[in-house]
């Protein structure tokens, strides 16, 4: 078996995108595309190799298959039912692979949740999507255990290490190996990925298992049209994130490159050059983030073949670095979770261009458009949307119709991010229209970390900004007003650390400001732009 290309490799930018189609499939199943299509055909082709920062272990698309249908049938008998939401709170690993192509396999959905999660930011996750049931790890179930009489959905929580849940592994010791993919058509419900707001609590983006195809155009360009052979795949960043998940694991195991799967308890840029070199990594995904920080070591050049980046803008200095560094081209790339991988980069084809975040990829429409949604010339500034239809946009917000509306505006998906596009085709982000904040590649709302502190006694209201910061983009500060008490550090870093633990560390506040009073509108909104401008003019 050989894995095909979608998208073509003749002529130019505008001939592969005038050439290209969207199959068009009435059944799509993600655990057939990744993994038991492979296995029949190839049982001993490798699909992950696990690297625990000593020794690998490699694991066959037939091992997978068949331990991916012991972990169904186990979920199956604890009553977990096709359109039931299964929960998956665990890092880069084996059963995370395991996990979803077990849930894909038996129609029931996912609800991939970050680690760092503290008990507030899983609470709401858990509450709101209606999870059945959870496969974790002992550590973080610690903090499951803690709130769970306010979860009466959650019927059973399983640990893949023993602790306080069902043994994963001992119950699938006991099962069968055998389960067929049900039939699913690809606006049949995959997983659910939560995304920041600005207003409110996060949303539930709600993806079919059609997203795995609309990746997979992006996917194979941002990596000079991928797969090829000797290709092998890495990302630091966690499967819970759409980076990771829909631009790099799932993709990986459909093209059967193998996947390296490590991930570092906190990302350190001179490991992961040794593991880069040391594992042959010939393929990556590193966000600009992790970027910044290898750029402050010194290290030896790579000979790889495609590195892809997204999130945020790099400019021509590290784009310069890249190429020396690496051996390759960084190719930045665009999107969202509601629909990710709409613009991007392909070095093979053309030059990236500094500061743009790339054009529009093949089977994407993606524009400038105003207001009212009618589109703008090249060079206006407006914002960035994609015309309905693509196969990797959301089908809708989980319990949210109202907001799942307020996203289009008649054929085009709102972004909410303003750009322009030049006379050539190159798309420049510039800012969100919202307050969304971006930090190191994670785009943080607001609102959570709001809640989270002026639930502290002392405290009567806050608002959170980002400020600029070299290596992270932008780090969290946040404004308080105190009820009737005085500021102090140790209060200051009490509000941190309550942030840091109720909803997670990599949303914690860098400082807090303490002040009389918070800028609102006449209809009492918190005017976070008049905080942004007061940074911005101090600094």
């Amino acid at each position: 078996m050989k894995a095909e290309n979608l998208v073509g490799r003749a002529g130019d930018w505008g001939a592969i995108r005038a050439a290209f189609r969207w199959p068009a499939p009435t059944r799509y199943n993600i655990a057939e595309q990744i993994c038991d299509r492979w296995a029949r055909a190839a049982p001993e082709r490798i699909a992950l190799e696990l690297f625990d920062g000593q020794a690998l272990r490699r694991v066959s698309y037939g091992r997978m298959a068949k331990d991916s249908a012991r972990l169904a049938n186990v979920l199956s008998a604890h009553g977990l039912r096709r359109g039931d939401r299964c929960a998956l709170l665990l890092p880069q690993s084996y059963e995370t692979a395991l996990t979803h192509i077990a849930c894909y396999r038996m129609g029931a959905v996912v609800v991939p949740l970050f680690t760092l999660f503290g008990a507030d930011g899983l609470r709401y996750r858990l509450s709101d999507s209606g999870a059945r049931m959870i496969v974790s790890d002992s550590d973080n179930l610690a903090k499951i255990e803690s709130i769970r009489a306010d979860l009466p959905d959650l019927a059973h929580c399983f640990s893949i290490d023993g602790g306080a849940g069902k043994d994963i592994w001992a119950l699938m010791a006991r099962a069968s190996d055998q389960r067929r993919c049900v039939d699913t058509g690809p606006d049949d419900p995959a997983f659910i990925s939560y995304t920041s707001g600005t207003t409110g609590p996060p949303k539930g983006a709600l993806h079919g298992h059609r997203v795995l195809l609309g990746h997979l155009p992006g996917v194979e360009t941002h990596h000079n049209f991928l797969p090829q052979a000797g290709d092998r795949l890495w990302t630091p960043a966690d499967w819970a994130w759409m980076g990771g998940l829909t631009n790099v694991m799932m993709p990986a195991l459909n093209y059967g490159v193998p996947l390296l799967v490590h991930r570092m308890a906190k990302f350190d840029p001179e490991r992961a050059f040794d593991l880069m070199r040391r594992q042959q990594v010939r393929n990556a995904f590193l966000p600009p983030t992790a970027l910044k920080l290898m750029r402050q070591v010194r290290a030896e050049p790579l000979n790889m073949r495609s590195v892809g980046s997204g999130g945020e803008s790099l400019g021509a200095g590290m784009l310069d670095w890249g190429k020396a560094q690496f051996g390759t081209g960084i190719n930045e790339f665009y999107g969202q979770t509601e629909c990710n991988l709409v613009l991007g980069n392909c070095g093979a084809v053309f030059a990236p261009r500094p500061g743009s975040t790339g054009k529009a990829v093949p089977g994407a429409e993606v524009a400038i458009i105003d207001a009212q949604g009618n589109e703008v010339a090249h060079g206006e500034h407006g914002e960035i949307a994609v015309r309905k239809g693509l196969p990797q946009m959301f089908l809708r917000y989980w319990n949210a119709p109202e907001k799942t509306a307020a996203k289009f505006v008649g054929d085009w998906l709102r972004t909410g991010d303003v750009g322009h596009r030049d006379a050539d085709g190159f798309f420049f982000f510039e800012a969100r229209d919202d307050d969304v904040i971006t930090s190191s590649g994670y785009r943080i709302g607001p609102s959570e970390i709001e809640d989270c502190l002026t639930g502290h006694a002392n405290v009567t209201m806050a608002a959170v900004i980002g400020v600029p910061d070299a290596v992270r983009t932008e780090v969290l500060k946040a404004f308080v007003v105190l009820d009737g008490v005085a500021a102090s550090a140790d209060l200051e870093q009490a509000l941190i650390a309550r942030v840091r633990e109720r909803i997670s560390p990599h949303v914690a506040p860098r400082s807090i400001a303490f002040v009389d009073y918070l800028p609102m509108t006449a209809t009492g909104k918190v005017m976070r732009r008049e905080l942004r401008k007061k940074e911005t003019d101090s600094a």
